[in-house]
């Protein structure tokens, strides 16, 4: 992978520039530094090998080269509205899942907000951060990466207890190499067909079809501001759920004990699988 390959590869994309790096420290944070040198809309950010890239809720995500994917893309003025910011996750997640489904014929799915799953382990996650210049939307960056090769999960690269899941990588599930530029590919393509529709309820239906934890009980916890309509089963910030879906501004649905509807909104949410098939029975999940 280097600079004239990824620009050869990529040439029948929709991309208005891509910068490639063997190292970096993060590929959001060189996105970052190329918006205020001004980087266009649809610009690519890659590496190779990421030394500081990080996830959501400030967790620590290293990508060491040859074996994994890194990657991000920079939004400028985006054509949607600012309120539509919190369906930027799920759009990233989207792709990358379609992308492993339509390439590899993988059963993947999305741990909402932002992982992606595959037999339940996580492959990969997506990170969006905007920024404002008052009230104008500045940039959004959405930052995506994945465990392609088996290097890519060892316990000094992705600590279990850092991620909160299992780890798996997309050779494990299918069995072969992978190409990456091949999967990069497929997912920009899935991200330039689905970007003018994230404001639809198609887009919703999208996310949502690919929701994992369907009609299963999660423990959810989060601050006061992300939950609404509460029952709290367990502690004031957290609640014992069924999956429902999503709500259209992709919010997460979930039924509480009480038969009370949760919706939580991306932010500083936490969000586990449970072994409860219903509140006060023990059994396998449902």
């Amino acid at each position: 992978m280097d600079q004239a390959s990824l620009e050869a590869y990529l040439a029948d994309l929709d991309l208005s520039a891509t910068r490639f790096f063997a190292t970096i420290d993060s590929t959001n944070e060189e996105a970052w530094r190329w918006i205020e040198t001004g980087a266009p809309h649809f610009a690519l950010v890659i590496a190779d090998e990421q030394t500081a890239g990080r996830g959501r809720l400030h967790r620590r995500w290293v990508t060491r080269a040859g074996c994994g994917l890194a990657f991000s893309l920079v939004l400028r003025s985006p054509p949607f509205d600012p309120q539509s910011l919190s369906r930027l996750i799920g759009l990233g997640a989207l792709v990358f899942c379609r992308a492993l489904q339509t390439q590899y014929s993988l059963s993947a799915q999305i741990k909402w907000p932002n992982d992606i799953l595959l037999n339940g382990r996580k492959a990969g996650g997506v990170l969006v951060e905007a920024r404002w210049d008052g009230n104008n939307l500045k940039a959004v960056v959405i930052g995506i990466g994945i465990n392609i090769a088996p290097e890519s999960i060892s316990p000094d690269v992705f600590p279990v207890e850092a991620q909160g899941l299992p780890a798996t990588c997309v050779e494990d599930a299918l069995g072969y190499p992978v190409d990456r530029m091949e999967l990069l590919h497929s997912i920009l393509r899935e991200f330039i067909n689905w970007f003018p529709r994230l404001s639809s309820l198609e887009f919703i239906r999208a996310w949502e079809q690919d929701l994992a934890y369907v009609n299963q009980w999660v423990e959810l916890s989060a601050g006061n501001d992300d939950l609404t309509s509460l029952d709290r089963a367990i502690s004031p910030n957290v609640i014992l759920g069924k999956v429902i879906g999503l709500a259209e501004d992709g919010a997460l649905r979930l039924q509480a004990k009480s038969g009370e509807l949760v919706s939580a909104q991306v932010g500083e949410i936490h969000l586990r699988l449970t072994s409860t098939q219903s509140p006060g029975n023990s059994g396998g999940n449902i």
